[in-house]
């Protein structure tokens, strides 16, 4: 994969958290994008930092003292970010319910 490619699917991924974690109260969380780093603010302070990282080809997060990074994948025209393990978007669900007490769409 290209540089343009990869910076063209992690910045539309990062636009769609940004978008889909938008709708939420900023009561509960706050949801910044700036120069391809998502930073969201719980209520409480604490903080998950979802970026793109160019030279690795990855998207990396951050939150509750663990971190990942998700690599591209391509299935059916899609792409899905993921790690041996883990995908980001169920990831991210799970850490924000979690943190919210209540179930949310990425």
């Amino acid at each position: 994969m290209s540089l343009d490619d990869f910076d063209r699917i992690a910045d539309a991924e990062l636009r769609h958290l940004e978008k889909t974690l938008g709708v939420l109260d900023p009561d509960e969380l706050e949801v910044e994008l700036s120069q391809g780093v998502l930073t969201c603010t719980f209520a409480g302070g604490q903080k998950l930092i979802i970026n793109s990282h160019h030279a690795a080809r990855q998207i990396w997060m951050a939150a509750f003292r663990t971190a990942w990074h998700f690599s591209p994948h391509e299935v059916e025209g899609a792409v899905t970010w993921r790690t041996d393990k883990d995908e980001l978007r169920e990831t991210l669900r799970k850490m924000v319910k979690d943190k919210l007490g209540r179930e949310i769409v990425i």
